[in-house]
């Protein structure tokens, strides 16, 4: 099925991409093979829609039908929401029972229709679809080496630079798991892969586990995903978490695992319990939802207030608001309305359109704060046009004060692994004190989250946190 890419389509994604804020995750993938032969379509829609928080550029759909011709894989990708892409005429034009999905976020590579994913390939020894949550390091080096050798790109992803390996080392290989293996251990960076060929479904995580997988199973289904969250939608139970540096790999009636990538050290990136994963997901065995109340209870007792009551940013910034509040002693409320038919969070060029942006995102419900000091929790601040924005809005309802408390560290360093942490001259903590951001944000106090700290949201569970440290796992 071709990929449609038309002009206002292009537009839209463009517009999407402009808009969103620049803290973001890279992508989500997810992979089903439904061995009783029913549709994979349907699950990977709603798989798909569990996982819209962590891409809203662009989404798309491969199969491929186990009991039909071998090699024969339709796919339909475009820029837009899993609900914009895909229709129930869509979806029924997908005949297959094994299926990925992949919803994206832009860092490697710009947002154009001709970079969503899965990618499809055709080459030597059949076929191939390729969904790609994460980001190489040695990503230019591997494109060069295969440019050198006459490989044409068609997109300026590095998930395409993963697909052309392995291609080429199947070429060599007895069969494409061990030419999977034998590209992962080229790749550098957090990686989650879910890839298909006409009779498999494979799984793939980096070997430090920078980036989630987990495994579920339905009756005779299996699935693979990027969260927890995306098998209840298809009801499906947990199985377990891929282990970092597994390749899991799902034919029929059988699982098989390969561990020769894994490794001790291990470096899970803490991000994902800050801010990127659903609140009902558990990741490597830790619940996104208790990780942020613990968060927002070390808060409370590193950085106090002398408030009336706590309230959170919408969505993340909720459950740590509540943990503030259990641990203070203070009362907690809503102090927004979210608008959610808005995208996730928002940024705009100029400040008059970010301040736009904020009110048609979240309002504020002036019976709740006037008159009251606030505490008010976030999970972090960027560039800090949007916290001020936040501030201005609650003084305009009435509130005395607002009090800021981060459910992180201040962002001091890039992300190179699929988290889009920007450049340092656009991070506001790398170039001003707590107290010269606190003055520029109108907060009447702020306080951000102890690296020490971060160890008790996720217990023993070892953590990427470079961007707030500079120390970089790979």
């Amino acid at each position: 099925m071709s990929i449609q890419t038309s002009d206002e389509k292009g537009r839209t994604g463009a517009v999407r991409a402009a808009l969103v804020r620049s803290i973001k995750e890279e992508c989500g993938v997810f992979g089903i093979f439904n061995q009783d032969g029913s549709a994979a379509a349907p699950d990977l829609y709603y798989g798909l829609s569990a996982l819209q928080h962590r891409g809203q550029e662009a989404a798309g759909i491969a199969v491929c039908d186990t009991f039909g011709p071998k090699g024969n894989i339709t796919w339909h990708k475009e820029m837009g929401l899993v609900s914009e892409v895909f229709h129930p005429d869509t979806l029924n034009a997908l005949q297959g029972n094994l299926g990925i999905g992949h919803v994206r976020y832009s860092t490697t590579g710009s947002s154009t229709a001709e970079n969503a994913q899965p990618l499809v390939l055709k080459y030597l020894k059949g076929t191939l679809a390729l969904a790609h949550n994460g980001n190489l390091t040695n990503a230019l080096s591997l494109r060069q080496e295969l440019e050198e050798s006459g490989t044409i790109f068609h997109t300026t992803t590095d998930s395409e630079v993963i697909a052309c390996l392995i291609a080429r080392e199947r070429t060599r290989a007895a069969c494409v798991e061990d030419a999977i293996l034998q590209t992962a251990r080229k790749l550098k960076g957090g990686y989650a892969l879910v890839i298909m060929s006409p009779r498999k479904l494979i799984g793939v995580r980096d070997p430090l586990g920078l980036k989630p997988l987990c495994l579920g199973k339905r009756n005779g289904s299996y699935v693979l995903a990027s969260e927890s969250c995306a098998l209840s939608a298809v009801g499906a139970e947990f199985v377990r978490d891929i282990l970092p540096g597994e390749i899991v790999t799902i034919r029929k009636d059988e699982i098989c695992s390969d561990c020769r990538l894994t490794q001790e050290k291990h470096a899970h990136c803490i991000f994902e319990y800050i801010y990127f994963a659903r609140l009902d997901s558990a990741l490597d065995g830790v619940s996104v939802y208790d990780a942020r109340i613990r968060a927002g209870k070390a808060l409370a007792l590193s950085h106090p207030a002398d408030a009336d009551l706590v309230t959170g940013v919408p969505d993340s910034g909720l459950a740590a608001a509540m943990g503030f509040a259990q641990a203070s002693g203070l009362p907690f409320a809503l102090a927004f309305h979210k608008n959610s038919y808005v995208g996730r969070t928002f940024i705009k060029p100029t400040q008059k359109e970010r301040e736009s942006a904020v009110h048609l995102k979240l309002s504020v419900l002036g019976s709740v704060v006037a008159g009251k000091r606030l505490v008010l929790i976030d999970d972090s601040i960027v560039r800090g046009t949007t916290m001020a924005s936040l501030i201005r809005m609650l003084k305009q309802a009435g509130a005395k004060e607002v009090h800021v408390r981060i459910s992180s560290p201040p962002f001091l360093y890039p992300c190179y692994y699929g988290t889009d942490v920007p450049s340092n001259d656009q991070l506001i903590a790398s170039s001003h004190t707590a107290n010269e951001i606190c003055a520029r944000i109108g907060a009447d106090s702020l306080g951000y989250m102890r690296i020490e700290d971060l160890a008790k949201m996720t217990g023993d569970l070892p953590l990427c946190k470079a961007c707030f440290d500079n120390q970089y796992p790979v």
